[in-house]
């Protein structure tokens, strides 16, 4: 009788073991197995803001994709913010898809001192100044720009180029600037806080 009872617990322990490896197995499994859905690009590498490279991302399915997942690179998009390795390409990390408030212009401008572009990022409102003969004070020619973004810097270029800088400006704000930069040195002042 003992060696019955024995008998029918040591079939019992196996047949819970059996499951619990099965269980363990179909968690593995399914841990591990791909995503299931569509394919959106997603950075490879930490990237800085400028023109797209598609060798930058990698198509990876993604079960639930953000709103606005990007599937495919175009030539001549502008990356407009900085992304981390992994992070799924969405829209609104588009210069294009910026809204710019009625009125307003996304003006490129080129500063003299790429270390002082060094010290802003996109959404950072700074002013502008201009020089034009040298010993002379600089002249402020707009305030309260916000930053749209920062395109990388071609390697070949070196710190005698300045930096480019993307503005939201005026029309009017973008002609200053234009003429300014023909004529003169532009350099920055920051506004961390926003206000005057």
């Amino acid at each position: 009788m003992i060696r019955a009872w024995l008998s029918r617990y040591g079939r019992r322990r196996r047949l819970i073991a059996a499951a619990l490896a099965a269980v363990a197995i179909l968690s593995a499994y399914l841990a591990t197995r791909p995503a299931s859905g569509p394919a959106v690009l997603v950075a490879a590498r930490d990237l800085s803001p400028g023109p797209l490279d598609p060798d930058d991302f990698d198509p990876v399915p993604l079960a639930h994709p953000p709103s606005g997942a990007v599937r495919t690179a175009q030539t001549g998009q502008i990356l407009a913010t900085p992304m981390r390795k992994g992070e799924p390409l969405t829209d609104v990390r588009l210069l294009h898809s910026f809204r710019l408030p009625p009125g307003m212009v996304a003006a490129p401008v080129r500063i003299a001192d790429a270390a002082a572009v060094e010290l802003i990022s996109p959404g950072s409102t700074i002013g502008v100044l201009a020089s034009w003969q040298e010993g002379r004070p600089a002249s402020q020619i707009a305030s309260e720009l916000t930053v749209l973004t920062i395109p990388a810097a071609p390697r070949d270029s070196g710190d005698d180029n300045g930096a480019l800088i993307v503005l939201a400006t005026t029309p009017t704000q973008a002609a200053e600037l234009a003429a300014a930069q023909a004529g003169g040195r532009l350099s920055i002042i920051i506004n961390p806080g926003g206000g005057p």
